[in-house]
């Protein structure tokens, strides 16, 4: 009995050895405890690809070019050399910081959303901060009075109503007006894997809209440089001396997990890629969450007719002021939805707009008075078309013109495989 035992256990072994040689042979991670969508995916190739690698952790390609000069840096909170702040990493250096560039959400990131940021100083390293957020947008020239070099680094979402591509925009003009060298230490797109949404009107030019960009336009923000500075979309009296420093092992393609929330309501990767599709509804009488922990993943209105999902808006550290504050809001949840099946529509989903507005009862108060929704969509056409009962594919067709050509001005400009 025990020779057939091990007879039995032996050619199992070699069937296994023989099929490992060929290939045919898998080895899977299961009962992970992940939820669907989360970074990690059971059953995937043991083979996994390499890690990608931020322009500003490849510190030998650009910290030459800063070497006994001044260095402005804008930054915020997402701007890590592995875990340790790109300001405290150049100090601890020897490297000379003279200016902190804070944008929207401030120099840590933890400002809510509207907040005007202050000038101010760094606590832990005594550099002054000056704020884009504040009373100004773009950097003064006394505000590079003690710069030799500019260095921008922060985490973008690919979305032009984001302003930190605002932020980008605006310290490219002033870089070249001023003859300051730019470095862009580049950082991948969570979104870069499609190019969607209307091209930005520019009679409706805003911070929410610096661009004729689409709502989605497919570039990091070392692509986005590239294009401000090639299109002479920027004033620049001067050429821009310009340099990028790529991110290794990326594409346009590579699904890419945040290592920290991009802003207070953005607070998770489900929240950023759903963001394209549902910032629409902020220039609309409905929630989006704010005011809640789930900012970007639910939406709801107190008079929507359907109750089986709901939730409160309340003050909070993200949002002192939440639209429908202590209300009941009525609509639905993604909260629950995988990561990989919003990835995979490639697209802005308009059924989320078209659909809530097409069940609200009082379609009079749906869009704000304020026209913030065209601001938003980047024309005044959309909010017409949705009044007017069109399909998607009906609008989605007025969109191709101005997008096939932006996606041909947009070719020129790219450091990443599609």
């Amino acid at each position: 009995m025990e020779k057939e035992l091990f007879k039995g256990d032996f050619l199992k072994f070699l069937l296994l050895a023989i099929l490992l040689a060929a290939g045919q042979v898998v080895f899977s991670q299961t009962n992970t405890g992940k939820t669907p969508g989360d970074s990690s995916s059971a059953g995937a190739d043991v083979r996994q690809p390499k890690p990608v690698i931020t322009g500003a952790e490849q510190m030998d390609a650009w910290l030459p070019l800063i070497r006994d000069k001044r260095v402005g840096l804008v930054v915020n909170h997402s701007s890590l050399v592995g875990n340790k702040h790109l300001v405290d990493t150049l100090c601890s250096l020897g490297h000379c910081v003279s200016r902190i560039f804070a944008p929207e959400h401030g120099f840590r990131g933890s400002a809510a959303d509207g907040d005007e940021i202050k000038d101010g100083q760094d606590a832990r390293t005594g550099t002054p901060i000056i704020s884009l957020y504040g009373k100004k947008r773009k950097p003064t020239i006394e505000d590079f009075e003690n710069v030799d070099i500019v260095v921008f680094d922060i985490q973008d979402v690919g979305v032009r109503f984001y302003t930190y591509i605002s932020a980008l925009f605006y310290v490219m003009e002033a870089c070249a007006e001023q003859g300051k060298p730019l470095i862009v230490l580049d950082r991948p797109n969570p979104n870069g894997h499609y190019v969607d949404g209307p091209v930005l009107d520019m009679q409706l030019t805003s911070y929410v809209g610096i661009a004729p960009l689409p709502i989605v336009y497919g570039c990091t923000m070392g692509e986005l440089a590239r294009l401000f500075s090639g299109e002479n979309w920027i004033a620049q009296p001067q050429p821009l001396d310009l340099r990028i420093i790529p991110c290794q092992n990326y594409t346009h393609q590579t699904p890419y997990n945040l290592p920290v929330k991009p802003s207070p309501n953005l607070p998770n990767m489900r929240s950023v890629l759903l963001y394209p599709s549902l910032c629409l509804f902020e220039g609309t009488s409905v929630s989006v969450g704010r005011g809640t922990n789930s900012q970007f993943q639910v939406i709801g209105h107190p008079d929507f007719p359907r109750d089986s999902f709901w939730f409160v808006p309340h003050p909070n550290e993200a949002s002192r002021y939440p639209p429908n504050e202590g209300w009941v809001c009525k609509g639905y949840s993604f909260c629950d939805m995988p990561l990989s099946e919003i990835r995979a529509e490639h697209r802005i989903n308009l059924q989320y707009l078209l659909n809530f507005y097409r069940e609200l009862p009082d379609k009079s108060t749906f869009f704000l008075p304020s026209g913030y929704f065209n601001r938003l969509a980047g024309t005044y056409s959309l909010r017409k078309q949705i009044e007017a009962g069109m399909t998607e594919d009906e609008i989605r067709a007025t969109w191709q013109p101005d997008l096939d050509a932006f996606r041909e001005i947009r070719k020129k400009y790219l450091i990443y495989p599609e």
